[in-house]
């Protein structure tokens, strides 16, 4: 009889180490290196949606940020970030203009970059080349930036 009585302890005993789960969501801490000035802002981007990547203005459940650019490397932080499957797209907009400047209409003239420094071909990567897994705990990144020209 003794013993039953102390399964409920021994469980509650177990259970007084564990995390308890955040309330907002995770803190994802992105590194971006290799940037070749320190003109204009980097434009960040963390979307789940596939059909809207790699834009995400506008988009529910997307999430936003800008910085002053640097030489070298900036760090941008995405606070309260639900877990799921995202991908994110960045842009280093040199001349601060909202939008990603292009040579003869096609190449990038700005520097871009993506999580998992998914690969480019003939246009952006698919999502499911940049997309990456968020859990409960908070995550760092790094991501490189490309230029063109």
């Amino acid at each position: 009889m003794m013993r039953f009585a102390l399964l409920p302890l021994a469980a509650l005993a177990l259970g007084a180490g564990a995390p308890f789960p955040k309330e907002g969501g995770s803190t994802i801490t992105l590194t971006v290196t290799d940037l070749r000035n320190a003109k204009g802002v980097v434009r960040a981007c963390m979307t789940t949606r596939e059909k809207t990547f790699p834009k995400c203005r506008g988009v529910a459940g997307a999430h936003a940020a800008t910085v002053d650019a640097r030489e070298g490397a900036i760090t941008l932080t995405f606070e309260d970030v639900k877990p799921g499957r995202y991908a994110i797209a960045l842009l280093h907009d040199e001349n601060d203009n909202g939008k990603a400047d292009r040579a003869l209409g096609m190449m990038p003239k700005e520097g871009f970059g993506f999580s998992r420094d998914a690969p480019v071909r003939m246009g952006p990567p698919s999502f499911s080349d940049a997309v990456f897994d968020i859990g409960e705990a908070d995550k760092a990144m790094t991501v490189r930036m490309r230029y063109m020209l």
